[in-house]
């Protein structure tokens, strides 16, 4: 613990109004004596006892989660770094080196089409020293008896892993010269990408504020399967890289109260404060390791500060006064960025010029010395203690806050400048500067070309680095790609029989309840069962599924202290140490970081568990897409769920609430396979495939399925119909034989069943037959649609493919009618790929939503049974096989408003 500044006795009694001056200085010389008798852990110990029977007395004490602005760890303190330091600096500079050559060579070399590349230098340039620190002597590769530590990279610093890769031989020169340019195969991720590097990179970071609020509930998680046996996570860490910028999104801090809650000891944040945002200062007027050290400190973290270097503690040693101290806590954040975009004479005279004291206090020092005088997370010494203390704190989570120089070594191109985040191409001057500073073997005649360095093997310095990752277990970062046991899935009907039967009459169900009794089937597997992860976001009543809390229980680390207010009910509310289920509260953006922990658990733990999140209607896509994007980026594999899906099935919830766009955002995720069914069987269906390709054959895809809350009775699976439903339709309920005039009607969620009931209009008011398909995905359809186009594109003198939707209304006559509970372009997606000539309509519930009753709300989007029929009439006048007079008369008989304002501007 740091020595605590000595209190000025004059400026504190002017500032308080001290009616009694000796007594107070005789408080703090007795204070004084404490320290220098006991130290400063006892002298902590006596003022928060002292604080604690103020408070019980009834004295106001304000809190201050604020320390001095000063390193938390004492100089006398630290553990000394077992490390050659010589060996790393050299280490350091060549990757300083190869990192920057590799961004300015994308940009100078190999432009892309006449454009910019782009990439960043400066922030590894301020992360090198506690990478180098890290990679060196604490993170631990996966082996048989530690299960690795996790590393959450800072995004943007990417090229410095990339060059300490190529050092151990992981990655090849040709790779580095293609940075950025991934298109033939052999480039390299702009950022830490998995889907890109899948054997390379663990966890998508640079999309800010992602990587944080990620790591902590993926530390949460590696408690999880410690606390259920299903993994030994003892020995890990997680190691959480952020800029200070990053911290002002919401994400970045929106879950540390959760890692304090639940003691997440195997978290430690490392926030990069080079004081710099992307664009400016992150606090040009305030300090932002101040305030956020109270934020953490406040949640209940373990705070390290790390700001001075060591060529600061002879100065902080001869501060008797602590005005050192003062000046140090009274310089803003702008300030500290000019000191260090200049020079030393800079710094003599606007900081140490700030007291005459100070002056006097480096008169003996040229300015290059003052120049010298560096900030902590450019210390390798410091560096190494900060992490060891963190690393062996126990009870807590740790944030270090580390004071860095945002391009550090950059010279006068970047370094701390507000440019410093969008610099990429470098002068041949800078280049040379850069080379000069870092004391890099590269000729001036080899300048221009940029050349990588990498010293030979048999070099001290490569022996070192080598060594240092064998005795860690290995190379980082390493990805895994498929966990190494196997789980077989029982067959469809083994598991799931009950699901694929007809309801008897008056037992009608929704495919949330389907959902639930498919989830309450699965975890009475022997096999799966355990590996189960239940999700929820303070909605399971909602969804029917609070019988799980009695079941299974709920994981709570401390178990469940208190005696929950049902206690005495069936499904009472119970909190376990080994509890299977996760619930999050309300909160979506951590049930879906939780469902990304055990998604990727193959990966990161090598086991395999199967994540089932249900969200509420809106608030799963929409509100979270940026962390589903991340997901299909990290080749997650779990279900989704979104409850009470659709425009017009939430009744009465409203704008805010009803989801008719979800799908579409689905379509976008590569690796997302989603589906819209509306009955119990299909549920069963898609579940036990989506289960076969990523618990069995470990397929790198997950699932997105919109559920019901509706209840009606439900027909049961038609034998050989499985594959259609999983391509995405099928043929659910033919119309009439040996009519003449035939419609096709299309529909999937809760508007199949209008279609059915338009199938009967048709049928009973104008003589017309329907066949009704069940089109559980759209998106399914449409991609197989687009990747049989693509193929006869390519392949002209083959024999062409033909798309699913094509082969099965091919035979089929009649215009084509679809309807869903989603915008229209849900169903349009398929428009090319019907059969040729053949009219569509599209009906959807494109516009806001409202609050009503489902046959209103149906009526309000023109969704409804009576508007599928008079699209149906309408394609049939349109091929001619019907007078447009029915169409009127429809309209007159449905009572349909004509004038009604379009829902899309409703």
């Amino acid at each position: 613990m740091a020595a605590l500044p000595e209190l000025h006795l004059s400026s504190l009694s002017a500032a308080s109004g001290d009616a009694d001056p000796q007594e107070t200085r005789e408080w703090l010389d007795a204070l004084d004596a404490l320290i220098a008798a006991e130290g400063p852990g006892r002298a902590h110990f006596v003022l928060e006892s002292l604080i604690t029977e103020a408070r019980q007395n009834g004295v106001d004490v304000p809190f201050s989660a604020n320390t001095a602005y000063v390193n938390t760890i004492a100089t006398d303190d630290e553990v000394r770094s077992p490390g050659n330091v010589e060996i790393e600096e050299r280490l350091r500079a060549y990757m300083r080196w190869n990192a920057m050559a590799m961004v300015v060579r994308a940009n100078r070399l190999h432009p892309a089409d006449g454009g910019d590349l782009g990439g960043h230098m400066a922030s590894f340039a301020s992360l090198a020293t506690m990478y180098g620190t890290g990679f060196n002597h604490f993170w631990h590769a996966p082996t048989a008896e530690h299960g690795g530590d996790l590393i959450y990279f800072q995004g943007h610093s990417a090229p410095g892993i990339y060059a300490r890769a190529y050092m151990e031989g992981r990655l090849t020169e040709d790779q580095l010269s293609h940075f950025r340019q991934e298109v033939g195969g052999k480039g390299l991720s702009s950022y830490p990408h998995p889907k890109l590097m899948p054997d390379f990179w663990q966890f998508s970071t640079v999309s800010m504020g992602l990587g944080p609020i990620m790591a902590i509930y993926q530390a949460r998680y590696l408690k999880y399967l410690h606390a259920r046996g299903i993994a030994d996570t003892s020995k890990r860490k997680v190691w959480v890289f952020c800029g200070d910028g990053e911290m002002d999104e919401p994400e970045s801090l929106g879950a540390i109260g959760l890692a304090a809650r639940e003691k997440l000891d195997n978290l430690i944040f490392v926030v990069n404060c080079n004081l710099q945002r992307l664009d400016g200062p992150v606090r040009g007027n305030g300090k932002i390791i101040q305030e956020l050290e109270a934020e953490f400190r406040g949640s209940g973290w373990n705070v390290l500060k790390l700001i001075w270097g060591s060529y600061w503690d002879p100065l902080l040693a001869r501060d008797k006064d602590g005005i050192l101290r003062q000046v140090m806590m009274d310089v803003l954040d702008g300030d500290y960025q000019a000191m260090k975009a200049n020079d030393g004479a800079f710094v003599r005279k606007h900081f140490f010029g700030r007291d005459p004291r100070l002056l006097k206090m480096v008169e003996h020092m040229s300015d290059e010395d003052i120049w010298r005088l560096n900030r902590g997370g450019h210390d390798p010494q410091k560096v190494y203690a900060a992490f060891h203390a963190a690393a062996h704190h126990e009870g807590q989570p740790t944030v270090l806050l580390v004071k860095t120089i945002k391009g550090y070594g950059m010279g006068r191109a970047a370094e701390a400048r507000n440019v410093a985040h969008q610099v990429k191409k470098l002068t041949d001057e800078d280049i040379r500067e850069f080379r000069d500073r870092f004391n890099i073997p590269v000729s001036d005649g080899d300048l221009p070309r940029l050349p990588f360095f990498k010293p030979a093997d048999d070099t001290p310095e490569m022996s070192y680095l080598m060594d240092r990752r064998k005795a860690l277990g290995g190379p980082l970062p390493q990805r895994r790609e498929k966990a190494d046991e196997h789980l077989p899935v029982p067959d469809l009907k083994e598991i799931f029989q009950p699901m694929l039967e007809a309801t008897a009459e008056g037992r009608e169900i929704s495919t949330t309840q389907a959902y639930v009794r498919c989830l309450n089937q699965l975890l009475r597997d022997k096999t799966l069962g355990s590996r189960v992860v239940p999700i929820l976001v303070d909605e399971t009543r909602t969804f029917g599924m609070e019988g799980l809390y009695r079941q299974i229980g709920i994981y709570a680390p401390e178990g469940q202290k208190y005696t929950p207010v049902d206690r005495g009910e069936v499904m009472y509310y119970r909190e376990d140490k080994q509890g299977q289920i996760l619930q999050e509260g309300i909160n979506e953006a951590g049930g879906m970081c939780s469902w990304i922990a055990s998604a990727t658990s193959y990966s990161h733990s090598n086991r395999i568990t199967i994540p089932f999140y249900i969200f509420y209607s809106m608030f799963g896509f929409q509100r979270i897409g940026d962390l589903i994007w991340a997901a299909g980026d990290m080749l997650a594999r779990g279900f989704l769920l979104g409850g009470t899906s659709g425009r017009t099935t939430l009744n009465g919830e409203g704008l805010q609430h009803e989801d008719g766009h979800s799908q579409i955002m689905a379509a976008n995720v590569p690796n997302c396979i989603s589906y819209d069914p509306t009955f119990a069987h299909e549920v069963a269906v898609i579940l036990h495939a989506g289960m076969k390709r990523m618990v069995e054959n470990q397929e790198d895809v997950f699932y997105y399925l919109t559920l019901l809350n509706e209840n009606y009775a439900q027909p049961g699976l038609q034998k050989g119909t499985e594959e259609q439903i999983l391509k995405g339709m099928y043929l659910c309920k033919p119309g009439k034989a040996r009519v003449k005039q035939r419609v096709q009607l299309l529909g999937s969620g809760s508007i199949l069943r209008e279609s059915l009931a338009a199938q009967d209009l048709l049928e009973q008011d104008w003589g017309v037959a329907a066949d009704v398909w069940s089109c559980p995905s759209f998106n399914e359809l449409a991609r197989d649609g687009k990747a049989a186009e693509r193929w006869n594109l390519l392949h002209p003198a083959e024999t062409p493919r033909v798309p699913f939707v094509t082969q099965q209304l091919d035979k089929h006559a009649g215009p084509v009618v679809a309807s869903t509970d989603y915008v229209r372009l849900f169903a349009e997606q398929i428009r090319p790929f019907l059969p040729k000539g053949r009219s569509y309509r599209v009906l959807g519930t494109d516009g806001f939503g409202r609050s009503d009753t489902r046959t209103e709300l149906r009526r309000h989007f023109e969704v409804d049974r009576h508007y599928i029929v008079l699209a149906a009439l309408r394609g049939l006048v349109d091929e001619g096989t019907l007078p447009t007079a029915k169409l009127a008369e429809a309209i007159a008989k449905y009572g349909i408003d004509t004038e009604k304002m379009f829902s899309l501007y409703a």
